[in-house]
């Protein structure tokens, strides 16, 4: 199909902050260039931005393109209107969060450990994962974590506290204040993805597994907060 159908100018508008560069702007880059269509590239730095983007233009993601005006959407638009079959970002899969959880759950039926030796299993290697690159963990846990925005060293100390939950179901210390503090965690991280995803309809990597991670921030880090919080109201009623 020839540029010709997308008449000058071209602005695309994308996410990239703190290092995030919006995967579906990246592919909208990718097909403009692949065409030989001129484009102005305007990149939203911040969240703040994000947000007076959406509000102004009536949309609720990005990126957004807009050909003499008219807006034509965002990646997957622009592919149909240029008669291209639109492609899913590259890297990106739950491989690695599903493996964590799968190993947890051999580990633990192998010890007899049940339900909580399961949880414990996987709150430490997921918590080891993040401790193998701190920096890179808080940078990504900050694009969508809610409670970082009043406590920004909740990002450093939430792989300790992980830990802290895995040992002690490990252990078996199902004290009312570990129950407790998986209920709190559970519940604030579940809060603020479904916020991220959901109402802000971000398009993010979950932190889960590392802040190197190519795992989409979705349903299954839902899930992950979910089984948190049903640990910690087991471990309550059973106490």
């Amino acid at each position: 199909m020839t540029p010709a159908r997308l008449p000058p100018p071209v602005r695309l508008h994308r996410i990239a902050i703190s290092g995030h560069v919006c995967p579906y702007g990246e592919l909208a880059v990718g097909l403009l260039q692949e065409l030989g269509i001129p484009y102005d590239d305007h990149l939203l730095l911040s969240q703040e931005e994000v947000e007076r983007f959406k509000v102004a233009h009536g949309v609720s993601t990005t990126p957004q393109v807009f050909a003499a005006g008219e807006r034509i959407g965002g990646y997957s638009e622009l592919a149909r209107r240029l008669g291209v079959k639109p492609r899913q970002p590259g890297g990106r899969s739950y491989r690695p969060v599903i493996t964590v959880f799968a190993i947890a759950a051999l580990i633990a039926l192998a010890l007899g450990n049940g339900a909580g030796g399961f949880m414990g299993m996987a709150l430490a290697l997921l918590a080891c994962l993040k401790l193998m690159d701190p920096p890179a963990f808080s940078r990504s846990f900050r694009k969508y974590n809610v409670l970082t925005r009043w406590l920004g060293g909740y990002a450093s100390v939430f792989p300790y506290l992980e830990l802290l939950l895995g040992l002690a179901l490990l252990a078996r210390l199902e004290a009312a204040p570990i129950a407790l503090l998986a209920l709190a965690m559970g519940l604030e991280g579940g809060v603020s993805v479904i916020k991220a995803v959901y109402v802000d309809k971000l398009d993010l990597d979950c932190a889960c597994v590392g802040g190197n991670s190519r795992t989409p921030l979705g349903l299954v880090s839902v899930l992950e907060n979910g089984a948190m919080v049903a640990m910690g109201l087991w471990m309550l009623l059973r106490g």
